[in-house]
C-alpha cells in the first residue's frame, strides 16, 4: 500500500472517531464528513507523494487556517485512542514515526 493510501486510512478512522465520541453518532455528521473529504483531496493532491512528510511538517502548508485547526483538534482527540479502537493501524503509524 502507498503512503497517500494508507494516511487516507488513518485519517479516516481518527475523524471518524473523532466523531463517533464527540458528536454522538453513528455515522459521520455533515461536519465531520465534509473535513473528510477536504483531507482526502488534500492527500489526493499532496505534491510530494511517496516522500511526504507528517503534514504539521511540511514548508507547504495546503490546509485552509480554520480547516487546519479542525484536523488538529481531531487528531489531539482520536491520536491516543487509536491503540483502543485501531490497534493495528496505530503501532503501524508509531512504527513508522520510530527510527
Amino acid at each position: 500500500m502507498d503512503k497517500i493510501a494508507y494516511e487516507k486510512i488513518i485519517v479516516g478512522h481518527m475523524i471518524y472517531l473523532y466523531c463517533r465520541k464527540k458528536h454522538k453518532g453513528e455515522g459521520l455528521c455533515v461536519d465531520c464528513e465534509q473535513l473528510k473529504q477536504y483531507a482526502l483531496e488534500r492527500l489526493a493532491k499532496c505534491p510530494f507523494g511517496a516522500d511526504k512528510t507528517a503534514c504539521k511538517d511540511c514548508k507547504v502548508h495546503c490546509y485552509k487556517n480554520d480547516m487546519r485547526d479542525r484536523i488538529r483538534q481531531v487528531m489531539r482527540f482520536s491520536g491516543p485512542r487509536m491503540f483502543f479502537y485501531y490497534p493495528k493501524d496505530a503501532f503501524l503509524h508509531f512504527k513508522k514515526k520510530r527510527p
